[in-house]
């Protein structure tokens, strides 16, 4: 089945709040791995838990009133409620388990009962924007070490990572766009022809010696390239190793959180490795497990050798030292080594979706945020980079990393946009999960926290009650699944710029409420960043 988002101003339900909200849905499968089993990323990360359960939500949403909220458990429509006009329309909870039972092997027996899904971190709750969404982040990451590693610049350096995935897809653009030359290792090759086809990346090969040609030729001319190599990871790392060939920067973006369904051992083909996950899926995890563990132990040694090396959130480290790498950990994680500093201010992951799917629409947001945001270097960099490099995947988006006050900023004058017909229709705002108050995760987005509160989730459960409480459309609770089992607790938000006075209060309610939590996540851990945003901001903090 093909699910294309729908464009234009028709409307199949009873009023724009819901048809963005079916439309996000839509988009997320029009921007899947795999459609088809209603997969969006990372494996297993889903749109809704099954093909019954997706038809009910959709009937719902086109049926369903304003002052009516649908309730949905992992993946499955429960119920609809009657609550008021300021309540948000969706309220979902995913892949969350009592502390004892968080394990990948419960998650997994649940999972096989249809009980529950992994929703990922922004595929569950319908705001996945295509490869772009974690493409700044990316970027960012890379202009950091360039700064603090390579006097600025990334020419003539050479990154080697992993992964070609739905969210891992972006890392080659990104390299690109830094300036790098850069080999991305994946063992399907139907990743990489998509990747190819959606403009993220540039050339595919099979062979080592040729990949490594492309990328010398890059390095000596200082001219960007990205290459995606077809092979397991495990093993290509081991071989550039053995030849001596050491990477000015690595990391891995694949799905390693996942040894069953994400993370592919060595020496096993895909058709293979389908058939073992439903015989024998103890010996897929062992497999995964031990080929994983060799992949890390290289990037170690890649470390001791010069290499720039950083986990790219995919808890990597977590399973290779339960595989016996003891220093897995010696790997930095990319937050805490990069971008902490923008977390502390709230600054993080922000995005929006043009709803008409007129790509137009997106180019007169971009031209407002060079016009007003002009002090902003980090925002009117990007914008001019993504104007240019950034491909439309669904319907057409972007991602920016805006701040406490600025993200409203943007909302309320696109919202007005809308209102006066500059724009041909509303526009969906949301957020990354990953983002100042709404992750927990102890081997991610909160690790070695100054006051040691890395593992307290009671963060992102707040920001879901406050976004409630604060009107936003979509609430939703997600915790990991799968290898993330136990590991992680997130929140995320969608609210509707619709042109309405109710719209500009739900907006300017939920943005500033969210990024004031985050900065207050930080200020509480003991951040001087935070407490000065604080200070500058006027955000209401209780002094003890």
């Amino acid at each position: 089945m093909t699910i294309i988002a729908q464009r234009g101003n028709k409307l199949r339900t009873k009023g724009w709040r819901q048809e963005a909200l079916l439309r996000l849905l839509e988009n997320n499968l029009e921007n899947g791995e795999d459609p088809e089993n209603l997969v969006v990323y990372g494996s297993i990360g889903k749109a809704a838990r099954d093909w019954q359960s997706y038809d009910a939500i959709v009937k719902v949403l086109k049926n369903i009133e304003e002052d009516e909220t649908l309730i949905i458990q992992s993946g499955k429509p429960i119920g609809v409620l009657k609550t008021h006009k300021d309540a948000p329309l969706v309220i979902m909870a995913t892949s969350n388990l009592v502390g004892h039972w968080a394990t990948a092997e419960e998650f997994y027996k649940l999972y096989d009962k249809n009980l529950t899904m992994w929703g990922g971190l922004t595929a569950g709750d319908w705001q996945y924007i295509g490869s772009q969404g974690v493409i700044q982040g990316t970027y960012e990451i890379f202009q950091a070490i360039a700064r603090e590693h390579f006097n600025g610049s990334l020419a003539g350096k050479f990154i080697l990572t992993a992964g070609l995935g739905g969210m891992s897809g972006s890392q080659p653009l990104a390299g690109v766009m830094a300036g790098a030359a850069i080999l991305d290792v994946d063992v399907d090759e139907s990743k990489a022809d998509k990747r190819i086809e959606t403009g993220f990346l540039q050339k595919k090969t099979h062979d080592l010696d040729e990949a490594l040609r492309w990328i010398r030729a890059a390095q000596l001319e200082k001219t960007p390239v990205s290459v995606g190599l077809i092979g397991n990871a495990a093993t290509i790392y081991q071989q550039l190793l053995q030849r001596g060939v050491i990477p000015d920067i690595v990391s891995d973006q694949t799905a390693a959180h996942d040894l069953l369904y994400g993370y592919v051992p060595e020496d096993i083909d895909l058709t293979e490795l389908s058939k073992l996950r439903q015989t024998t899926p103890e010996r897929v995890i062992a497999l995964a497990g031990q080929s994983l563990a060799k992949e890390v132990r290289v990037i170690l040694d890649f470390q001791a050798r010069g290499s720039i090396v950083f986990d790219n959130g995919n808890n990597i480290r977590t399973q290779a030292k339960a595989y016996g790498v003891e220093n897995a950990f010696d790997i930095p994680i990319f937050t805490e080594a990069f971008l902490r500093p923008l977390f502390e201010r709230a600054i993080g992951p922000f995005r929006w979706v043009a709803l008409s799917g007129d790509s137009q629409d997106i180019e007169l947001i971009d031209q407002y945020l060079l016009e007003f945001f002009s002090d902003n270097e980090i925002v009117t960099n990007w914008i001019k980079l993504a104007g240019k490099n950034v491909p439309v995947q669904g319907l057409p988006a972007r991602i920016s990393w805006l701040g406490h006050g600025e993200r409203t900023k943007l909302a309320l004058a696109v919202n007005q946009f809308v209102a006066d017909g500059i724009l041909k229709a509303p526009v969906a705002f949301t957020r990354d999960h990953l983002d100042a108050g709404a992750m927990t995760h102890p081997n991610i987005m909160t690790e070695n926290l100054k006051d040691g509160s890395d593992a307290i989730s009671d963060w992102p459960l707040i920001n879901a009650m406050v976004a409630s409480s604060s009107k936003a459309d979509l609430v939703a609770i997600h915790a990991g699944g799968g290898g993330y089992a136990g590991y992680m607790q997130s929140a995320g938000l969608t609210i509707i710029a619709d042109g309405t006075a109710a719209a500009a209060e739900r907006l300017k309610l939920a943005l500033d409420n969210d990024t004031s939590l985050g900065v207050l996540r930080y200020a509480d851990a003991g951040y001087e960043n935070s407490l000065d945003e604080v200070k500058k901001k006027g955000i209401r903090r209780v002094e003890l």
